[in-house]
């Protein structure tokens, strides 16, 4: 998952949560039906800098020493063709907070490496810190943030 948000409308900062875990359950007959399940490592986010990174896992920002993983969990799936909307649970900070991520399906086939079937997605959607007490030095830096999770899984 990568995020992005406005500090202080002078730059935009970016970093990345690397997943940790997850599954979908998916038949490609009934895309409505399909279940996913992301957990990402917030104790090993990724920033520009050591120092940065250490100030968000704080206790001031995502207190990763207490909260080292945050996940998504779907609730309701809608599918048009390629498109999705997936709505969900995210859970950042010991707060969960329904959250509606606007899905494309990239593909699907064998892993050249493996020989697994694969398949790909790349979602969206923006929160605000504050919902998840993540808030500080809001509204200074900005408090909605927006979310790209891109996820392929492994057919078991």
């Amino acid at each position: 998952m990568t995020w992005q948000l406005n500090h202080m409308g002078f730059s935009m900062l970016e970093g990345q949560l690397g997943a940790s875990g997850g599954s979908i359950t998916i038949d490609p007959a009934k895309p409505n039906a399909t279940k996913v399940e992301v957990n990402f490592a917030i104790d090993q986010l990724s920033v520009t800098s050591a120092p940065f990174a250490g100030h968000l896992k704080s206790k001031d920002f995502f207190d990763a020493a207490t909260y080292p993983t945050a996940k998504f969990v779907s609730t309701k799936v809608v599918a048009t063709g390629d498109k999705a909307t997936i709505t969900g649970d995210l859970t950042l900070k010991g707060v969960t907070k329904p959250v509606v991520l606007q899905a494309t399906f990239v593909g699907a086939g064998a892993n050249p490496m493996n020989k697994k079937l694969n398949f790909g997605f790349r979602a969206t959607t923006s929160i605000k810190r504050s919902d998840f007490n993540i808030g500080a030095y809001a509204p200074v830096v900005s408090d909605k943030v927006d979310l790209t999770i891109n996820a392929a899984f492994a057919a078991q």
